[in-house]
């Protein structure tokens, strides 16, 4: 998704605050949730080839089944990995537009900064903690314009890109359970299945991140609409 035309400098002073440009962590952000989508397409296709062999399991060759069970293992070792890549610089990229957010509309920001980063480490609170504070940034950051004056943004982008992540994580959650001691063939396909699921939640919630994402950062850039 494209910027836009030129916006904000890189570091100005609006509302007596210092707001410095998200673009470089956005297009970060940007690149690790696409190697996210493309780790989960892989994840994806893993999980299609076990349940393929298990549907075979009497005629299929052992070695195959190793060879299918390592290919899952990779896909999973890899989405890990880009996990881990992707979380911190997707907190740091927060971090910034929230410390922006108070150039644009401090009052709408009611809670302290340091929570843009706490609020995905507390138990049960962060199912809906970063939530709140990406609806205030996106309202705070609606009003990076010229004139002042106020303006709402349609919250739908942070509203699905939200659902669909809590959802990938309670569908993971539950096919991580499933899949932790199958007693038949079918219930290992059962929890393959719903394992898939959670990759194919997790690939639509890191397109919608994405759209999030950049278009937070355009309204920290530009004028809304523009």
């Amino acid at each position: 998704m494209s910027s836009g035309s030129a916006g904000l400098p890189a570091d100005i002073s609006a509302g007596g605050s210092a707001v410095r440009s998200p673009k470089g962590l956005a297009n970060a952000v940007t690149v690790l949730l696409a190697l996210v989508i493309a780790v989960d397409v892989f994840a994806v296709y893993a999980g299609l080839n076990i349940r393929a062999l298990l549907d075979n399991l009497q005629s299929t060759p052992r070695h195959e089944l190793a060879q299918g069970d390592d290919l899952y293992g990779l896909a999973g070792t890899l989405q890990l990995v880009c996990t881990l890549a992707t979380a911190p610089v997707f907190i740091v990229w927060f971090y910034r537009v929230r410390v922006n957010a108070e150039g644009f509309a401090r009052d709408v920001c009611t809670m302290n900064r340091a929570w843009a980063v706490g609020a995905w480490f507390v138990p049960i609170g962060n199912l809906w903690l970063p939530y709140r504070f990406a609806k205030e940034v996106w309202d705070a950051s609606a009003q990076a314009t010229a004139d002042g004056a106020w303006r709402e943004v349609s919250r739908r982008r942070v509203s699905a890109w939200w659902t669909t992540w809590i959802a990938a994580l309670v569908v993971s959650r539950a096919g991580a359970a499933l899949y932790r001691n199958p007693e038949t063939p079918h219930a290992l396909q059962q929890a393959t299945s719903v394992v898939m699921l959670s990759d194919l939640l997790d690939i639509a919630a890191a397109v919608l991140g994405i759209l999030f994402v950049r278009k937070l950062s355009r309204m920290q850039q530009v004028s809304p609409g523009s």
